[in-house]
């Protein structure tokens, strides 16, 4: 398949890397432009694109950036793309380390269904509750005892086959994790997030997962801070 991917951070990187292992033709672009991904074109066989022109003609869109810099993707970005498109978000809210606040997710929105209406397009929630190391080096054949399990979850059957697909490929059981509307379950502070558990594992963890947005995890007058220093 064609895989578009805007964001050439962790995931984005990681992501470009395995797709490319398993035969398919991978573009990726960022905000800075194609002269930024040399290293990452060198390191992954990606070709490095403007952001147009990797969501033109793919089959698989992946949308891999900070949740406060989705509204800033060009508004006409997927104008002319077919509606058969698969839209993949790998985000995260964070908004005392990173993003600030996000009203609408402050107010009980999933992630995800947040990201649908900036995009204007349906999206496949995939590769969030993973760190990036891991997603590069814990992938195992299928049938691999201990293999690590990812949940997907999304409102379109078809689109979310294609994309749990796409994360057995490169090493992972796939759970279905329900609609867009059920992606909190896999949200930073829930269980299933980093867990790195297999299928049965995964399930059990969405099931325990509470919707209620811890403190830590929701935004303060002094937000965002760092990583290092959350504010």
């Amino acid at each position: 398949m064609k895989i578009g991917i805007i964001g050439a951070g962790n995931i984005g990187s990681v992501l470009a890397l395995r797709f490319g292992e398993n035969g398919h033709d991978v573009r990726i672009a960022n905000s800075r432009g194609p002269a930024s991904l040399a290293d990452i074109e060198r390191t992954t066989g990606a070709k490095a694109v403007e952001a147009r022109d990797a969501v033109q003609g793919a089959d698989v869109v992946v949308v891999t950036i900070p949740e406060s810099k989705v509204p800033d993707l060009p508004k006409d970005l997927f104008a002319g793309v077919p509606a058969s498109v698969v839209v993949v978000d790998t985000g995260n809210y964070y908004p005392q380390q990173r993003d600030g606040r996000i009203d609408g997710i402050e107010k009980g929105m999933p992630e995800s269904r947040w990201v649908e209406n900036q995009l204007g397009r349906p999206v496949v929630k995939a590769f969030n509750n993973i760190y990036a190391a891991h997603l590069k080096d814990k992938g195992k054949p299928a049938g691999a005892r201990g293999r690590v399990a990812l949940p997907v979850a999304g409102d379109d059957a078809k689109a979310k086959a294609i994309v749990m697909k796409l994360v057995d490929e490169i090493g992972f059981d796939a759970v279905d994790a329900g609609e867009i509307d059920d992606s909190w379950r896999q949200q930073p502070a829930t269980p299933v997030y980093t867990g790195d558990f297999d299928a049965a594992g995964v399930r059990a963890a969405l099931h325990e997962a509470d919707p209620l947005r811890k403190p830590e995890w929701r935004a303060t007058d002094r937000s965002p801070g760092t990583f290092e220093n959350p504010a």
